[in-house]
């Protein structure tokens, strides 16, 4: 089978990393149909959430470590990706970083769902996702350090954002294993929930969101993560403006309408 895999049931996109006997380690075919179902998800707008998840004991061990034992990269490829600093440079930037620019373009809400192991690389593409759903057994780690290497993937960029510099420089120079409740008090894990619970609470919450208003849904995304770059008068202004598109909608009123009546409201 493909080393991902990718299938959009009811609205909602399934992005599953396939390679259980490698704990879900990065390949070149993996990251290249990552990218693809990414793109798809983009540009699609019958898609209005996606869930990223691992088959087998893991979520994700990032880079393959046993193709830089080889010498062949952070992954085995048939282009030249490690011979030069500048082979590796790039193999990082046309691969695995095209997934958080991706992501960047991507105004739909984006769910890790953790298990097993989340380390390095790995990790930080659940740090990359909006929310992060973790089994109680997981454990996750920014484990670079213990190769000498460097976050290479964004991890440097979006793990301070979610637990403070010092914190972040912490995890990164010691490579200490969480668990999953260790990680959500930390603040980069949202939910933890039990191992056997996983699947269904993930999905139960992916429909509550696929089922919900999408413009609204999409417009509070791009507010929250736009506002990080803006002062505060540029963004009550960005806000203002969405608000004037979104109370045009059929579903502000229909949501309007179905809390006044005390009922469930049926979004577009």
């Amino acid at each position: 089978m493909a080393d991902l895999l990718f299938e959009v049931e009811n609205h909602i996109a399934t992005i599953t990393l396939n390679r259980p006997e490698a704990y879900n380690a990065f390949s070149e075919e993996m990251i290249t149909k990552w990218i693809e179902a990414l793109e798809t998800v983009r540009d699609d707008d019958s898609i209005r959430v996606v869930i990223v998840k691992g088959n087998g004991k893991s979520f994700c061990a990032g880079g393959d470590v046993k193709a830089m034992q080889a010498g062949e990269g952070f992954f085995k490829s048939e282009e030249d990706i490690s011979s030069t600093g500048l082979a590796r440079k790039n193999s990082l930037w046309k691969k695995i970083q095209r997934i958080p620019l991706l992501l960047e373009e991507i105004d739909k809400p984006v769910i890790a769902q953790i298990h097993g192991f989340a380390l390095g690389a790995g990790l930080d593409m659940a740090l990359m996702c909006d929310i992060r759903i973790a089994a109680k057994s997981s454990k996750l780690s920014e484990s670079y350090i213990n190769v000498a290497i460097v976050p290479g993937d964004g991890g440097a960029y979006y793990l301070p954002k979610l637990v403070g510099v010092d914190k972040a420089l912490d995890m990164f120079w010691t490579a200490r294993m969480f668990t999953a409740e260790e990680a959500k008090e930390m603040g980069f894990v949202t939910f933890v929930v039990d191992d056997d619970e996983l699947e269904q609470y993930t999905r139960a919450y992916a429909e509550k969101l696929a089922n919900g208003p999408q413009t609204a849904i999409r417009f509070i995304k791009r507010a929250v993560y736009q506002s990080q770059k803006m002062d505060l008068r540029s963004a009550l202004d960005y806000i203002s403006s969405q608000m004037a598109i979104v109370t045009e909608l059929n579903d502000f009123k229909e949501g309007v309408d179905a809390v006044v009546n005390k009922r469930k409201p049926v979004f577009n």
